[in-house]
């Protein structure tokens, strides 16, 4: 079976008690799906990281995720300009220090 060469974007949500951070989640959801076709969305998963003074942190997560049509290489420059703006959009409607996305090379089966 020939495998077909994709990027998927993925983008790592904290969830809080905040009405913000579900209506930024039911966003990207729906953003996927109109730019995609569609997306997986994983709830409940749980993040580690150091805070800027040292210390650990326990965020609970959602990740949203898609697989684009686009090959990662030949389209380098348009993914960084979606993510960068994705990321604008996360910054903006919360008070998060940072917020992870991550755009990796998959393959389908097809």
């Amino acid at each position: 079976m020939p495998l077909s060469k994709r990027a998927r974007i993925e983008v790592y949500l904290p969830t809080k008690n905040d009405e913000r951070y579900q209506r930024l989640r039911r966003a990207f959801e729906v953003e996927f799906l109109k730019k995609f076709g569609g997306c997986t969305v994983i709830r409940g998963a749980k993040g580690l990281y150091l805070n800027s003074g040292g210390e650990q942190e326990i965020d609970n997560i959602d990740v949203v995720y898609a697989d684009t049509t686009l090959e990662l290489e030949e389209n380098i420059t348009e993914l960084s300009r979606y993510t960068d703006e994705l990321k604008g959009a996360v910054l903006a409607a919360t008070n998060e220090e940072s917020v992870l996305l991550v755009v990796h090379e998959i393959y389908h089966s097809v």
